[in-house]
């Protein structure tokens, strides 16, 4: 009957939704099954939705024929709210509008928009995005609110809750509700009489019985999101706000948000932070205390935030402070510490800010002050130094990841998140470090925000045997007695209630509280439908059910016959068995919303893994295997961008890379293809040449738009690389090749003075092609180079044979890994003696070459353009800005360098108006991809032509060829290297 069910809502809804946002194969539904949280369920159905309209008629059918939905944003969720096993429907990439009130003190915004978004909106107004949870630079708003997930600053103060202004709502019948706006209001009380009816019934009961009205308003004094949220009932009297603020921590069990208004929050401009040190988690948990009690003048709290971080936590990041900590310990130099026991240090990241810099001098010392009745393992310094600061903050971010990346593998990582009442905080911390290590969690850590008394702790967990989840459960009972029956205190306090929670909802708010909560439900979605199991499940065992799997990834073992080292391939495969699936990845990944991200790479990997190590199901490995080669190989940039936003540093590019590998063995045609290539390059660039020529002489002949036609018609019948008037024309640059070989050492200048010198290695890709048919440059990029060191009085050596030369990225990006380390060897070896053993830098004109030189050349200085211009050139020569905008693209390998701050200043010296357009990350070119699949360069591009357009920007700027012919492509644009930029706005120094 339930199977009956799906095909009639799926044909159903095929009517209103387009096929390609529908998923009911096998692989997307276990890629949108998985989230942070440590639970799993596989969706029957999952959708992609775009707008109201589309909600509004998906839940009507849902409700017709009695099918459960989920809702689910980011994924970021850590307690299982975004799984489910029917009919799961994402709000992410197509919510992503916003505005923001013309006094900047309001912000509305779809449920898709991630939260450190918001603040980068919010930032220019000095204003910044109230909630702030550790995975603010991921989890998105509808996640956030509905979880009412707050963080290290926001408090009780200025959680969604209390910041929320109106919300507009989609109810289980597909009614849209919007509280702000009158109309909407006026007909819902039309409509929905009775429901407004019940709603001021529930408000007047509560405040009625005065017993359970101080229960509510004393839970809620600290954190805390157990069940649903009941303090409405008694702040507010106006049903509509009763409603709006329902939705806070209800984890879509009553309705779909689809759009919120919110207050936003003044951003104090000075700030300082230190890293305080404790030799036992009592004595910081005291200091806290203290602290919370220090007030300003103004009545403002002095500290603003206290992030606790005990021994664990500390040893997961290699805290510096905690090595030496350990390695006294060990020594016995610490008195009144037991040899080994390193157990108790604890750090407390501690927060003030102040609108002036002697108000924040003021705050300093106060904290000080307070500080000297407790005894520090280190002196107490604070910083007002944003490179400083940031970096602790950054380590208090990641360290549920970090943790997670420790564990042992096979296990899952779990967290959970408690909340005491600040006076009860030195004992019960305490009580909850000694609970844990009671039940053999060793690698148990606490962390958190001491301030709120709100603390996680994260175990690593094995469900492999019976007795683990014994011991599980029996740990959750503990907690629950600890919290609850001795403290009072908040099961959940701020990451939503979840499945973990649920079987104790009664338990903590008491009958009464919970005969609310289930009228509550009940008004709003009668039939059960919206998100079952979460908040509201009659199965006390719910929490020790349906756990993710972790298995490991391991090598394909098909016989590979390469240089490729088995330890090379475990070491990448130990990196990427760390992850924990959080999904803080998915920011930074440009397939994200388009195919697959990178943790759902991961996630189905780990399934197709395990299948073919045990061999249990030979028909649906091969199913998983041939649907992930489009949405998972094919259309991975491999730009390792995911990196960056991940804790451990994971790079999912070097698993698409091992994959390409494994599709290539060694003896097939492509691997001989590949080491063909290789082993005759010059040749290999000669032949490319001809070909740029020859659709060089058809775009003239035929046109633009001829071209285009035809192009595109042979790329989507045959699957040839797409043409597009960005391509170059040929470009071999002959009179180099002959200087190179006459180039051994920089002649002497006046009086024997030996000038100053560069290797310069144009990449392979700068040496065949040239510019397109009507660039706005008119020299190739190696002859602008040549003339832009020349005119900065450098002499330039070129390496040998050159022309066969190639960093290896090519055979990389295509899994020939061990090709790419023989090509990458000869040119260290030619870079080397050219460079008369590292006595010159070395200069390459392409930033994803650069990039990967560096990770396998370490014995020499290498150098992109923007920085070599920036650091070496810059004092030779004079810079005259020029008054129209121009834009910069920042590539992919430029990031993970660390230079995009130095590409932007280089521009700032040639422009008075710098354009870095926002939400535009790796371009998807990637390398040859961007020709075979245009499509996913085009959907890494979608945000940048509005931008553009809006700028008035004519010419853009980058340090990437193939990049550029995208970035053309894609903007409406011309886009060159930096080097132009640079070239036309200086002068030599001495002219």
């Amino acid at each position: 009957m339930k199977e009956h069910s799906y095909m009639a809502f799926l044909q159903e809804a095929s009517q209103i939704i387009p096929q390609e946002r529908i998923y009911t194969d096998e692989l997307r539904r276990l890629a949108w099954g998985t989230d942070a949280g440590f639970y799993r369920l596989i969706p029957q159905i999952v959708i992609r939705s775009k707008d109201e309209d589309e909600v509004s008629q998906l839940l009507k059918l849902a409700s017709r024929h009695k099918l459960p939905v989920t809702f689910r944003a980011a994924g970021t969720s850590l307690s299982g709210q975004a799984i489910s096993d029917s009919i799961l429907i994402v709000a992410g990439k197509n919510w992503e509008k916003y505005s923001i009130s013309a006094d900047h003190e309001q912000i509305t915004l779809q449920p898709g928009i991630i939260g450190q978004r918001v603040n980068e909106l919010l930032a220019p107004y000095g204003r910044k995005f109230a909630p702030d949870p550790a995975s603010v630079k991921s989890a998105m708003v509808g996640g956030i609110v509905m979880n009412n997930a707050s963080g290290m600053n926001c408090g009780t103060h200025a959680n969604s809750d209390k910041v929320l202004v109106s919300a507009r709502i989609i109810l289980m019948d597909g009614t849209l509700l919007d509280t702000g706006n009158p109309v909407s209001r006026a007909s819902f009380e039309v409509t929905h009489r009775d429901f407004i009816r019940r709603i001021c019934i529930l408000r007047d009961e509560i405040r009625a019985n005065e017993k359970l009205a101080e229960r509510i308003r004393y839970k809620y004094s600290i954190k805390n999101v157990t069940g649903l949220n009941l303090l409405p009932f008694v702040r507010f009297d106006d049903p509509f706000e009763i409603i709006a603020h329902l939705m806070v921590g209800s984890e879509g069990t009553l309705a779909f948000l689809s759009e919120v208004t919110m207050k936003t929050e003044y951003d104090y401009p000075y700030k300082a932070s230190a890293m305080l040190y404790f030799k036992s988690i009592k004595e910081a948990s005291r200091a806290v205390v203290a602290m919370k009690k220090l007030v300003d003048e103004t009545g403002e709290w002095t500290v603003k935030g206290a992030e606790m971080l005990d021994y664990k936590s500390l040893s997961s990041v290699s805290d510096p402070v905690f090595l030496k900590y350990k390695g006294e310990v060990a020594s016995s130099a610490l008195p009144g510490v037991e040899p080994g026991d390193e157990t108790g240090l604890t750090a407390v990241l501690t927060e003030t800010k102040a609108r002036t810099p002697e108000e924040l001098q003021q705050n300093i010392s106060a904290i000080e002050a307070c500080l000297q009745a407790f005894t520090t393992y280190i002196p107490v310094r604070f910083t007002d130094r944003p490179e400083e600061y940031s970096k602790y903050w950054a380590i208090r971010s990641g360290i549920f990841p970090s943790v997670g990346g420790t564990r042992r593998p096979g296990t899952t990582c779990l967290i959970e998140d408690i909340a005491f009442h600040i006076e009860d905080l030195p004992e019960a911390t305490a009580e909850l470090q000694q609970l844990i290590a009671r039940h053999g969690y060793d690698d148990a850590c606490i962390y958190g925000h001491a301030l709120e008394g709100n603390y996680h702790f994260i175990i690593n967990q094995s469900f492999s045997t019976q007795a683990e989840v014994r011991r599980y459960e029996n740990l959750m009972n503990d907690i629950k007695t600890l919290v609850v029956d001795k403290y009072d205190g908040s099961l959940k306090a701020e990451h939503g209630t979840g499945r973990n929670m649920t079987p104790f909802v009664r338990h903590e708010w008491g009958d009464d509280a919970y005969k609310v909560m289930k009228a509550v439900k009940e008004l709003f979605d009668p039939q059960g439908l919206l998100n079952p199991g979460v908040i509201f499940n009659d199965d006390p065992q719910c929490h020790i059910k349906n756990f993710k799997p972790l298995p490991l990834l391991m090598e394909n073992g098909k016989g590979r016959n390469d240089t490729v080292s088995h330890s090379q391939l475990s070491t990448i495969h130990s990196r990427l068995n760390k992850c924990i699936e959080c999904g803080f990845c998915e920011v930074n990944c440009l397939s994200c919303g388009f195919t697959l991200s990178s943790r759902q790479r991961i996630v189905l990997q780990r399934e197709i893994s395990r299948l073919r190590q045990s061999g249990e199901d030979p028909t649906r490995l091969a199913l998983l295997e041939k649907q992930y080669r489009y949405p998972g190989n094919q259309t991975c940039a491999g730009d390792g961008l995911c990196s960056m936003s991940c804790p451990m540093g994971i790079n999912t590019g070097d698993l698409t890379h091992i994959i390409r590998r494994e599709a290539l063995p060694k003896g097939s045609l492509g691997y001989k293809a590949g080491d063909f290539a290789a082993n005759h390059f010059a040749g290999v660039k000669n032949a490319l040449r001809p070909t740029l020529s020859l659709a060089n002489f058809s775009h003239s002949l035929l046109g633009t738009k001829a071209m285009s036609s035809i192009t595109k018609g042979l790329h989507n019948a045959l699957g040839i690389p797409l043409w597009t008037p960005a391509m170059p024309k040929p470009f071999q640059p002959l009179p180099l090749y002959d200087k190179a070989k006459a180039s051994t050492h920089p002649p002497y200048g006046e009086g024997g003075k030996e000038r100053e010198a560069v290797v310069y290695f144009p990449s392979c890709i700068n040496q065949t092609m040239g510019l397109a048919k009507k660039s706005p440059v008119e020299q190739p990029l190696v002859n602008k180079m040549v003339s832009l060191l020349q005119k900065a009085g450098y002499e330039i050596i070129f390496p040998k044979d050159m022309d066969k030369l190639c960093c290896g990225t090519i055979w990389e990006s295509k899994g020939m890994l061990d090709i790419a380390d023989r090509k990458t060897a000869e040119l260290e070896a030619a870079l080397w003696e050219a460079s008369e053993q590292g006595k010159y830098p070395i200069l390459c004109d392409q930033s994803p070459c650069l990039h990967r030189m560096r990770e396998c050349i370490k014995k020499m200085k290498l150098y992109e353009p923007a920085e070599f211009i920036y650091v070496f050139l810059r004092d030779k020569l004079i810079f005259t800005p020029i008054n129209r905008p121009v834009t910069v693209h920042i590539t992919c390998s430029m990031r993970k360098m660390g230079l995009a701050d130095t590409i932007i200043a280089l521009a700032r010296l040639c422009s008075s108006k710098v354009i870095v357009p926002e939400e535009v990350g790796c371009c998807g070119f990637a390398g040859d991809r961007g020709f075979t699949y245009p499509e996913l360069n085009s959907y890494a591009l979608r945000k940048l032509r509005p931008q553009i357009e809006a700028s008035g920007v004519n010419i853009g700027y980058s340090n990437s060829r193939t990049c550029e012919i995208g970035l053309t492509t894609n903007s409406g644009i011309p886009y060159v290297s930096i080097a132009y930029l640079v070239d036309e706005c200086t002068k030599a120094a001495d002219s």
